[in-house]
């Protein structure tokens, strides 16, 4: 059997481990030739592959990136001069005579992967995203990562806060859902948190910091990209027309700096953690996630149960069909169980 493995849209801690447990585990338990696509779906249109044996992932268990490399515009499918790319990049598959694609990705990826299924190239699907918004799925390795590097800004830009008295905002990724905010924010001590789910009120916003202003404390600010105030749209930083998700959000902890400032007596100032969340080694959990689901992925491989993603659910690894996740987001429900818990805490989540 010859596999073949890519890792595509954004890069993210983990995305090694995943690489590691695939190759080890279908070459110890099946003989299984393993070929790793560089520079995700980009590589089946550039031709460009390296093959993975268990020395070549050797030591990288704890290392972030990734060593295939990746990319997060490439789709073979989107049509320019009139055609798509796909047939270019299945020839190649067949060149090096793959019998199974393993696609490391977020929800793109697995819709790429999905459409190259149909095309007749098996695949099995690994959930990736620092955004943990993948459907079906409780975990996605890579946000446990995220969410502990929000979580030591915080702690670090509140004792700048004390020191000054100021209103800080930390700027967080996330897209269209507020998973990495919502924890990060409280895993952070956040006084307020802002999600894509819960468009806020400015003046709401400014009350609770006026309230703490009046007590002598300062305010510490989680915010998603994706959020916005009320009957205001997303603050988008760039459009990129050649990619599968154009927008690039971003500013929007800026937007609210401009906001509040008139309204209050303290400082305020806005810290982007940007790409530091998707740095760096990944944690504990995400290094035995990641294993979890490249192992997962193997077993898939071996027993032929094609057109899958594996997924955790209820703390154990399964499987669902990748139809059911493609180009699909899971966002924070209203009746989260974390919401409850922010509000009882007395954290202020932008509501009137």
């Amino acid at each position: 059997m010859h596999v073949g493995i890519l890792t595509g849209g954004g890069d993210c801690p983990g995305l090694n481990a995943v690489i590691r447990a695939v190759t080890l585990a279908l070459h110890h338990e099946c003989g299984a030739r393993v070929t790793g696509i560089e520079r995700g779906f980009h590589g089946l249109l550039a031709r460009r592959s390296r093959p993975l044996a268990p020395a070549d992932v050797a030591g990288i268990l704890a290392e972030g990136g990734t060593i295939l490399g990746t990319h997060n515009t490439c789709d073979p499918f989107r049509v320019q001069d009139g055609q798509d790319q796909a047939d270019a990049a299945l020839a190649y598959a067949r060149e090096l005579g793959l019998d199974v694609l393993v696609a490391v990705g977020g929800d793109g990826t697995m819709a790429i992967a999905h459409r190259f299924g149909q095309r007749g190239l098996p695949v099995v699907g690994v959930p990736k995203t620092i955004d943990n918004d993948l459907p079906h799925t409780e975990r996605t390795f890579g946000f446990d990562s995220a969410v502990a590097v929000v979580a030591e800004a915080l702690d670090r830009l509140a004792t700048t806060a004390r020191s000054h008295g100021r209103v800080m905002i930390a700027e967080t990724m996330g897209r269209y859902a507020g998973w990495i905010a919502l924890e990060g924010g409280l895993a952070g001590g956040a006084d307020i948190i802002l999600l894509p789910e819960l468009p806020y009120d400015v003046q709401a916003v400014a009350a609770r910091c006026r309230e703490r202003e009046a007590a002598g404390l300062p305010t510490l600010v989680c915010i998603a990209e994706g959020a916005h105030a009320q009957g205001e749209g997303l603050t988008v930083r760039e459009t990129l027309a050649h990619s599968p998700d154009p927008l690039r959000l971003g500013g929007v902890g800026q937007r609210l700096q401009q906001q509040l400032q008139p309204l209050l007596q303290s400082e305020v100032r806005t810290t982007v953690l940007g790409h530091t969340q998707r740095g760096g080694t990944p944690t504990a959990f995400d290094r035995v996630l990641a294993t979890r689901f490249g192992y997962e992925a193997a077993q898939l491989v071996k027993t032929g149960q094609h057109g899958r993603m594996v997924a955790l659910q209820s703390g154990a690894c399964t499987s669902v069909p990748l139809n059911e996740v493609a180009g699909r987001t899971r966002r924070v429900s209203l009746d989260h169980p974390l919401l409850q818990t922010a509000r009882g805490l007395g954290v202020g989540l932008g509501a009137a």
